[in-house]
């Protein structure tokens, strides 16, 4: 079974990815809650947002 993996350190990760990297990191993370998906989401570049649609499409 997966570990949980350690919400704080992917936040940080993708706080200071370029758009690509949170894109991948969002599209690729397994085991976090919904809640913490929008976390995430809070800090993507909201003009951006189509880019990360389409990559989760």
């Amino acid at each position: 079974m997966a570990q949980v993996p350690n919400f704080e350190e992917i936040k940080q990760k993708f706080i200071n990815a370029g758009l690509e990297e949170k894109i991948r990191i969002y599209t690729t993370t397994q085991g976090l809650t919904v809640e913490q998906f929008k976390e995430l989401l809070r800090h993507f570049p909201l003009q951006h947002l189509d880019k990360l649609e389409k990559a989760m499409a």
